[in-house]
């Protein structure tokens, strides 16, 4: 089975005769996919009244697990953004009452972000149909395909150091 990016490969091998084509097929395909899964990711939230940014900080207090909250800090190291970056985005998803900003009971200094309960409601009515998509499109795939290529792009992201 042949796809454009095939074509892509052909392509730049007639241009640049180094170009190793099965490194470029892989990253090429990659980057289809994430554009892909981010498009739909988008138009799924966009049905909730939500960007992704919006959503991604929801995840984020999701992610640490009840009671849903974490400072300021934490939120900005885990989405890889500044303090006053996410202060903006933490005062938008206060007005929209997603989210909660109280002082620390233990020190007054340290401000707390939680989840209220319908900013949970919406991230988990959000995630349920995101997980939904991204089913659609890995379920094309046998399961030992599946599996096999999440072994494999397993040890792609552990030679990187990267973390979500």
């Amino acid at each position: 089975m042949k796809d454009f990016v095939d074509t892509h490969v052909d392509l730049w091998s007639g241009e640049l005769p180094e170009l190793d084509r099965d490194v470029e097929g892989i990253t090429v395909r990659l980057q289809v996919l994430t554009r892909y899964l981010e498009r739909r990711r988008e138009a799924v939230l966009a049905t909730y009244g939500l960007q992704l940014w919006e959503f991604k900080t929801l995840h984020m207090l999701r992610r640490g697990g009840s009671p849903y909250r974490a400072t300021p800090g934490q939120l900005a190291r885990q989405l890889g953004m500044s303090p006053a970056a996410l202060t903006n985005r933490l005062d938008a998803l206060e007005r929209r009452g997603y989210v909660e900003r109280t002082h620390d009971r233990d020190d007054r200094r340290k401000v707390v972000a939680t989840l209220t309960p319908e900013g949970n409601e919406l991230w988990e009515r959000g995630i349920g149909d995101i997980l939904r998509v991204e089913k659609e499109l890995v379920h094309h795939l046998p399961g030992p395909d599946r599996t096999t290529l999440d072994d494999l792009l397993r040890r792609l992201v552990v030679v990187t150091g990267e973390d979500f």
